[in-house]
């Protein structure tokens, strides 16, 4: 087995989601995966895939889940934090709406080679505290011969639990996909998720509108230009995934289609519906 191919059989991925399962469920059915999930702390939610498709794909397990976390966050008021790991390196990519996303990276045997830059930007986004905590996080970008990967995640993970992240036992950094997958079937309130067709999607995603922060861009002047853009980024983002075959990315142009049509859509039914009010 050549060294990729092993690194990829030995890699392991969480998501992490700031928002109740109620929310995220909607959300995380779009992936057309399926994924466990399951709280994770005070307002925070796992996913745990149910498949490995970085094993199989042409895609590492980072580069899935950049996808699939840029997915989730397109269009949402929580942000998403996917972790990542394989035996050469390990990770985080965090997703947040439509802004850039930012991740960091560590070789296996805790060499940093991210930027301080990152690390600011990872906790302006989650509202970390600008002293303590990023004391914390420079301390995950310095080089210590003590610490590997799996130890800078979890320091990772420590600094996360000021902001109300409670991992359930089992479900930890450096675990194999199987094993991670084996311990989220049995935990208490975990759900299935999975893709159950268009009509559930387009339902799911009226849901995530709804709630997200865009739910008062749906009508108006506003609200067309934003579908606009929506949609003349989602068709290039999805023919580029298609390009290159990724799926995550493939989903995340999806999204901002669907985005765009149903924006379209919600401002001419609210329209009509005042003038037939009206009338």
């Amino acid at each position: 087995m050549s060294s990729d191919a092993s690194a990829r059989a030995d890699a392991g991925a969480l998501l992490l989601c700031r928002a109740e399962p109620d929310v995220v469920e909607p959300a995380a059915r779009l992936l057309r995966e399926r994924i466990l999930l399951a709280p994770a702390g005070r307002d925070w939610s796992v996913l745990v895939p149910e498949g490995k498709p970085w094993v199989h794909g042409d895609e590492p397990v980072d580069r899935v889940l950049t996808g699939w976390a840029t997915a989730l966050a397109v269009g949402a008021p929580w942000p998403v934090l996917a972790l990542w790991w394989d035996s050469e390196r390990s990770g985080y990519i965090l997703a947040a709406g439509f802004r850039r996303t930012v991740g960091y990276v560590w070789l296996a045997n805790g060499t940093p080679v991210g930027e301080a830059e990152a690390m600011r930007t990872f906790a302006a986004r989650l509202g970390l505290d600008p002293v303590l905590d990023m004391q914390a996080l420079d301390s995950l970008g310095s080089p210590d011969s003590e610490a590997d990967a799996r130890a800078r995640l979890l320091g990772l993970l420590a600094v996360l639990t000021r902001a109300g992240v409670t991992l359930p036992a089992g479900l930890g950094p450096g675990e194999p996909a199987d094993r991670l997958r084996a311990v989220a079937h049995v935990l208490p309130g975990v759900r299935e998720v999975e893709w159950s067709g268009w009509r559930d999607a387009v339902r799911a995603e009226l849901d995530v509108v709804e709630r997200g922060r865009f739910g008062p861009w749906l009508r108006g002047p506003r609200a067309r230009a934003l579908a606009a853009v929506q949609m003349a980024t989602g068709v290039p983002l999805a023919a580029w995934g298609l390009r290159r075959r990724s799926g995550g990315w493939v989903v995340a142009g999806v999204l901002l289609v669907v985005h765009g049509a149903l924006g379209f859509t919600y401002d001419r039914v609210r329209a009509a519906a005042a003038g037939s009010w009206r009338g």
